[in-house]
């Protein structure tokens, strides 16, 4: 059975009030929404989420990604991937847009990361969901931070210091 082609995924960030809107029509309340120099830093509980209580998202448009993970509920749970995203932003004083490209990187532990979704994207770019514009820009920039990880041995933290980001990952 192939890949069921979904809509792009596109959600909006009201950084005055503090609330997520996705294309589902889902809202949630963030518990943190902070503009960073570097682009929006957010954290939202997931109740729904039978493992994890929260997932913790670095939105960087100058990168065109978007870095997330998600904290277990219990202090015993293994701890999941950070998954970086290729996105397009688009930001203005108030509302941050991302459209979900549909490729990524799973990054483990200094472990070599490994390309993510390549179904969902090969059934967008079949289906016409994704266009070619956005399909070239998603294999571009998820090669380009492959290969920039590889210049830092696969280690999260210093790929983000080189782009100038010196905070913490995961901020747990």
């Amino acid at each position: 059975m192939g890949a069921v082609t979904t809509p792009q995924l596109v959600d909006v960030v009201d950084t005055w009030s503090g609330v997520r809107a996705y294309s589902s029509g889902g809202t949630r309340t963030l518990d943190l929404c902070e503009v960073e120099r570097w682009g929006l830093r957010i954290e939202q509980p997931t109740p729904e989420d039978p493992f994890s209580d929260a997932e913790f998202t670095w939105l960087m448009p100058d990168l065109g990604l978007r870095l997330t993970t998600h904290r277990g509920r219990s202090r015993h749970s293994r701890s999941s991937p950070s998954i970086l995203s290729a996105v397009r932003v688009e930001c203005d004083n108030r509302h941050w847009r991302t459209t979900d490209l549909l490729l990524g990187l799973a990054i483990h532990g200094g472990s070599t990361p490994r390309i993510v979704r390549t179904e969902e994207f090969a059934a967008a770019v079949a289906g016409r969901v994704l266009r070619p514009g956005d399909a070239d820009q998603a294999l571009r920039t998820v090669h380009r931070a492959l290969e920039e990880l590889s210049n830092v041995n696969h280690n999260l933290t210093s790929w983000l210091t080189w782009h100038g980001i010196y905070d913490s990952w995961p901020p747990l």
